[in-house]
């Protein structure tokens, strides 16, 4: 159901044309982004979500963009007593904070076919791990997970959720600049799942480098359509083979988020 079925009955006609069609559920807390213009019917769109979407306890306003080197919005609680919840996915909980660590539930598809793609005994990099949805289910697999995060928060969390999902043999977490890792560690991985952040493309050559050849990695990134096929040509001129590409959604006006699934060279 869509925000604005939920509210069609409190607002009216020109106020729903204004409010935005879709709001994000992590765990048990529901994030919507309301204009300006809505200000005085916040409190009133917080309780309709909460009485027309099971399970949602707490509601909150997204009042910034993601920003700083964290990747953190600032929220206003409408509704509810925090902003920490567990969230929970094909299997999986993740204990977060939104107010201090990062966290897509839109991208639970994606991992979900990362996971699939994951063979027991494979040592894998994640960096950009955040609290662990893509370390943890591959963990569980049974490959060798080592996942970085900058966020000393995020860290933290991740090493609890690693304990709560029976992980804790299998992902090693290390606080650190991704930028570092070819400096840093000196294994090479089969396998190398990168989320990366906006506008940081250059990530891909930085972490290649701790990628065995043949090995695989899963690339996010962010373009627009007409930009795709001189992408893969440039990956092709670098020595990249890429085997799958698709879009992730959408993040702004013709821009999407992307993964390419791509073998390094063996050159």
């Amino acid at each position: 159901m869509s925000l604005r079925d939920i509210l069609k009955k409190s607002l009216t006609q020109q106020e729903l044309m204004i409010l935005p069609g879709r709001f994000d559920v992590i765990g048990n807390i529901a994030i919507v982004s309301i204009p300006i213009e809505l200000d005085a019917h916040k409190y009133e769109i917080a309780s309709a979500l909460i009485a027309g979407q099971g399970g949602v306890r707490a509601v909150v306003n997204k009042t910034s963009k993601l920003r700083g080197e964290h990747r953190i919005a600032s929220y206003e609680l409408l509704a509810g007593s925090s902003t920490k919840t567990i969230h929970r996915e094909f299997g999986f909980a993740y204990e977060l904070d939104l107010q201090e660590a990062f966290f897509n539930s839109r991208l639970s598809y994606e991992r979900s076919r990362i996971t699939n793609l994951v063979q027991k005994g494979e040592r894998i990099i994640v960096p950009f791990c955040g609290v662990g949805p893509f370390a943890v289910p591959a963990a569980a697999k049974g490959a060798h997970v080592v996942a970085l995060e900058k966020n000393i928060a995020a860290c933290h969390m991740l090493q609890k959720n690693a304990f709560r999902n029976g992980v804790l043999e299998n992902l090693s977490v290390i606080r650190a600049d991704a930028t570092n890792i070819p400096s840093m560690l000196k294994c090479h991985f089969h396998r190398a799942i990168i989320p990366t952040p906006y506008g940081m493309d250059q990530f891909l050559d930085i972490l290649s480098q701790v990628v065995m050849p043949e090995g695989m990695i899963h690339f996010y990134t962010f373009k627009k359509q007409h930009q795709i096929e001189d992408l893969i040509a440039d990956y092709k001129s670098r020595g990249f083979n890429v085997l799958n590409y698709r879009r992730c959604g959408n993040v702004a006006p013709g821009v999407s988020r992307w993964v390419f699934d791509i073998i390094k060279g063996s050159s």
